[in-house]
């Protein structure tokens, strides 16, 4: 059966005005183009839906009794195909997945949080954890912000680079390195290294900076998460080499030392990422917009 929505707003004008001129007029169409549309409407359902009653029209039964069902189906139609732009943030009902790097959640996400729930307090914030691998989650809708430091390959994601930090060096206090003004590359190499990663990588891309230096460097544990490896090296002689923007306030929570990184690495970027499909839905602007704003806070030095 073939449906024509334009029949669905001339039955609806036809029952509000009561007649063909004022329903052609409600529509902005000639009165033989709403008599047309009568007829069809009349077609389709096989009802007379309208009734001449000496010089007025009367509504069959039948319309009476679908006139409040008719009128209720075109605000849904309408709703689906011209969604409205306004944005009500204090009724604003939602639940937003973000999936964001463990140390950008530490320090972000309370921020992020309280930017929503000033403005609008029916909406929740749902983080969950990075996989080991890449998923499809962005793409299918069920992860609406990424943010962590890999720019999507993917056509159809978008990605915003919303903050960069340089690495430093994390290690306890009163560490070997803590003794002397300063840290060489040969000191940095020779130490005992834990890596972060949710992979489980043991090297990266410090290890082809050292290479070209003609050093190498001991890696003895990889950890999947920054507060992890921050716990290692409060209790050994270990060390990180993490973006200081992240790293820095939870390195003074714990009383760690926080040295400058003795290689010449481009910074650290940090992305914001989401899939096309909500580049106009306007709460999901909204969000970026506080999201951006939040990272940005912790991602810039």
């Amino acid at each position: 059966m073939q449906l024509d929505l334009n029949l669905l707003a001339a039955l609806d004008a036809l029952l509000e005005e009561g007649s063909v001129a004022g329903a052609a007029a409600r529509l902005h169409v000639t009165a033989p183009a709403m008599s047309r549309s009568l007829g069809r409407i009349r077609r389709t359902t096989g009802d007379q839906i309208l009734v001449r009653t000496g010089r007025t029209m009367t509504p069959t039964p039948y319309a009476l009794a679908v006139r409040e069902q008719v009128h209720e189906l075109l605000q849904q139609v309408q709703g689906v195909l011209a969604p409205s732009r306004e944005l009500d943030l204090a009724t604003l009902e939602r639940t937003f997945t973000l999936r964001w790097h463990d140390s950008l959640v530490a320090l972000s996400g309370p921020v992020l949080l309280a930017a929503v729930r000033e403005r609008a307090p029916g909406v929740r914030l749902r983080f969950v954890a990075e996989a080991s691998v890449d998923t499809p989650e962005l793409r299918r809708g069920e992860v609406d912000l990424e943010a962590n430091a890999n720019h999507p390959g993917a056509r159809d994601v978008r990605a915003e680079q919303v903050g960069a930090s340089p690495l430093v060096v994390v290690v306890r206090q009163g560490h070997p390195l803590t003794r002397g003004s300063t840290v060489t590359a040969e000191q940095y190499a020779a130490a005992e290294h834990v890596t972060v990663s949710r992979r489980g990588n043991v090297g990266n891309a410090l290890d082809e900076v050292l290479a070209r230096l003609g050093l190498t460097r001991r890696v003895v544990a990889t950890v999947p998460t920054q507060a992890a490896a921050l716990e290692f090296v409060r209790g050994s002689n270990l060390l990180i080499s993490v973006p200081e923007a992240t790293a820095r306030a939870a390195a003074a929570d714990l009383g760690l030392a926080v040295l400058p990184l003795p290689l010449d690495l481009p910074l650290a970027p940090v992305y914001l990422s989401w899939h096309q499909r909500y580049d106009t839905d306007p709460a999901h602007r909204w969000l970026r917009g506080l999201a951006r704003s939040a990272l940005a806070l912790g991602g810039d030095t």
